[in-house]
Formats: structure tokens, C-alpha cells, sequence
């Protein structure tokens, strides 16, 4: 079994290994997790990507991706949010500070899933409460899967990562313009076999990292889109602490599983 690391990225400097220590779910191999080998965004291209600058301490925070599921809310990891004091959230943004709007809120905001277990990367999903922001070109809501007694796998198809997260694995930080991937889906089985069954579970989708490409460290949170449809089916969650661009299968928190939870706590569902 390949060692794991979720993708949020410490950025600042005093408590940087403290974060990173969080961050670790099983002792790494060597390196670190990275959108490797993608595609530069255009203006207003994902308009429901969000920006989480996220404050741990005073001299310590962290970056993570994100999605607008609805005016009032932001969906991400809870690896994320799991122990923070407040986060900027950031809207309509391509280049990643240079957002049409931003909003601070308090961890009084957030809802982690109460099931969420930092060991096992269970349940690995929260919302971040926001103001009411208006919809504009660049700031719009995603979709997410209709509630249904029973879904497609979506092994096969193809989606779109999006995020801000380091573009190599020998980048030092989180990258400034916008990066997108397209990956395929695939079985939950093949995902199992680089992590294992005891982590890779029903409520993950996966995807597979041909060339190199994949989501990695500033990712997390952010989402997997289906080509065809728009809709989100995934939250980048967690890959191979070996490199992102190494080609092991990068995993997500599959969103099927958890349509009556942000149902409960957003009322939005479709």
C-alpha cells in the first residue's frame, strides 16, 4: 500500500510542521502530495471555484480549493477546516488572491461532518456559511447530483479538477493563476489497490493520474466535475505521498454519499 497525504498546503512559516503533521494521515514514503501537468483557466471559466485561505494560528494558515453550492455556501474537506479559527473565502477568482469578492468568517461558520476521522480520511467533507453573494459571470453555483435511490459508479467518464495547488512535484508553493485537469474516473477497486479497502470506502470516487496529471497539495477541497453534465460528483481528498505526478490513482470524498447531510444543513438539493 502506497503511504497517503491529504493536499492542503501550509503556506506560512512558524508553524508550518505543525500543519504538515496535521496534514499527514500515515508516515510518508518521501516527498509530498501536488494540479500537476494541467491547463491554465481562462477568466470565468469555473465560476464556482473557491479560494480557502485558512488561519490556524496567528503566525500559521494553510490553502485549500473549494465550491459554491449555493449563495450562502461553500463546500470543501473537512481535513480543511478540522481545527482552524477562521478562513477567507475567495470568489470569481482566476488569479488566486484576485478575487471579485472575498469574505472572512469564524469557525462558528463551518460544519464539519460529525462523522469525520482524520485517521481514516471517513467522512471527509464540510461547509463553510457565507454572506449572500450575488451571481455575476464569474461567481455562480455548481450543481451537484440529484437525490436518487441509486447512482451510476461514473467509472469511465471523464471530469474536470480545478485548484490552485501546486502545479509539479518539485514546486515550492501553490501556484497564482488558476489550473484545470481533465482525468477519468475509475473503480473504486483499482483505487483500493494502491490505499487499501480500509481507506478506500463507497463514499470515495477516484480518478486516474495518466501522464502525470492530477490534483495535489492546494487542492483539497476543491472539485471534480463531470465533463458531460456539469455536476459535481467529487472533493479532492487525498492521493499518494510518494508525488502527485507519479501516476497512483488521486482520490476524493464522493458527494452521492452525502446529499442528505448538505441537504440537512444547506437545504439545497436537487
Amino acid at each position: 500500500m502506497k503511504f497517503l497525504i491529504v493536499f492542503a498546503l501550509a503556506l506560512a512559516t512558524a508553524s508550518a510542521g505543525e500543519i504538515y503533521q496535521r496534514d499527514l494521515v500515515v508516515p510518508v514514503i518521501e516527498g509530498e502530495g501536488r494540479i500537476t501537468n494541467g491547463n491554465t483557466a481562462s477568466v470565468g471559466q469555473f465560476p464556482y471555484q473557491v479560494g480557502l485561505s485558512l488561519r490556524v494560528s496567528a503566525l500559521s494558515s494553510a490553502w485549500c480549493g473549494g465550491s459554491l453550492i449555493g449563495n450562502n455556501w461553500v463546500l470543501t474537506a473537512a481535513h480543511c477546516t478540522d481545527g482552524i479559527s477562521s478562513v477567507t473565502v475567495y470568489l470569481g477568482a482566476t488569479v488566486r488572491t484576485s478575487a471579485e469578492v472575498t469574505y472572512t468568517v469564524s469557525s462558528n461558520d463551518i460544519i464539519i461532518h460529525s462523522g469525520w476521522n482524520a485517521n481514516t480520511l471517513k467522512n471527509d467533507i464540510s461547509l463553510i456559511r457565507i454572506p449572500a453573494v450575488t451571481y455575476t459571470s464569474k461567481i455562480q453555483a455548481v450543481k451537484i447530483p440529484a437525490i436518487a435511490s441509486s447512482y451510476s459508479t461514473y467509472a469511465g467518464d471523464y471530469a474536470i479538477a480545478s485548484g490552485w495547488g501546486r502545479i509539479s512535484d518539485s514546486a515550492t508553493g501553490v501556484t497564482n493563476n488558476l489550473q484545470w485537469a481533465r482525468m477519468q474516473i475509475t473503480t473504486n477497486s483499482v483505487c483500493a489497490a494502491t490505499y487499501g479497502t480500509s481507506i478506500v470506502t463507497a463514499s470515495n470516487i477516484c480518478v486516474t493520474t495518466d501522464g502525470g496529471v492530477s490534483t495535489c497539495n492546494g487542492d483539497s477541497g476543491g472539485p471534480l466535475v463531470l465533463e458531460s453534465s456539469k455536476v459535481q460528483v467529487g472533493l479532492t481528498s487525498f492521493g499518494a505521498a510518494a508525488g502527485c505526478a507519479l501516476g497512483y490513482p488521486a482520490a476524493f470524498t464522493r458527494l452521492t454519499s452525502y446529499l442528505d447531510w448538505i441537504k440537512a444543513n444547506t437545504g439545497i438539493a436537487y
